[in-house]
């Protein structure tokens, strides 16, 4: 094989593997790279929870309620709505385990996180811990959830 040849494919290697740090798991586990503007909005506050994680008609209501975000005003200009929206509704949850909107579009009250954090394996006292906080605090637990990542390997509860 040419030297150059192996050059580009060790260069494409490493591009690539850079790369597979800055994505959000889709629904079926495959990795979407995440918009700039929905990590430079939602990051700010939580963590960019990855698209999958809910079903489409959830990101719409959200999106059309940022003035009243849980509490909070995270409105934005329209323009960004727009932007965020359609990418929100592009890598959206479509199988099985997000075909339904959760409670007060929660993905703490979905069926498969309530399923995924029953109390065998996550004991109620765990949410009350300060390290933890509430069950939305992903990053708590799931230490590489910033970058997407909620493989069970990688789950470590905290004191």
């Amino acid at each position: 094989m040419p030297e150059n040849h192996v050059k580009s494919i060790a260069l494409a290697a490493l591009l690539l593997a850079g790369a597979v740090g800055q994505v959000h798991a889709d629904d079926r586990g495959a990795r979407v790279a995440p918009l700039p503007k929905y990590q430079q909005e939602c990051a700010a506050c939580h963590i960019a929870y990855p698209p999958g994680m809910l079903p489409a008609a959830s990101w719409q209501h959200l999106m059309s309620t940022l003035n009243k975000h849980y509490g909070t005003d995270a409105s934005l200009d329209e323009a960004s709505v727009r932007e965020l929206s359609g990418w929100l509704k592009t890598h959206a949850g479509t199988y099985k385990r997000v075909s339904e909107a959760p409670p007060e579009d929660r993905i703490t009250k979905s069926a498969w996180f309530l399923r995924k954090h029953n109390e065998r394996e996550v004991p109620p006292a765990v949410w009350t811990r300060a390290s933890v906080g509430k069950a939305s605090n992903c990053a708590a637990c799931h230490g590489n959830a910033a970058q997407g990542s909620f493989s069970e390997r990688d789950i470590k509860i905290p004191k």
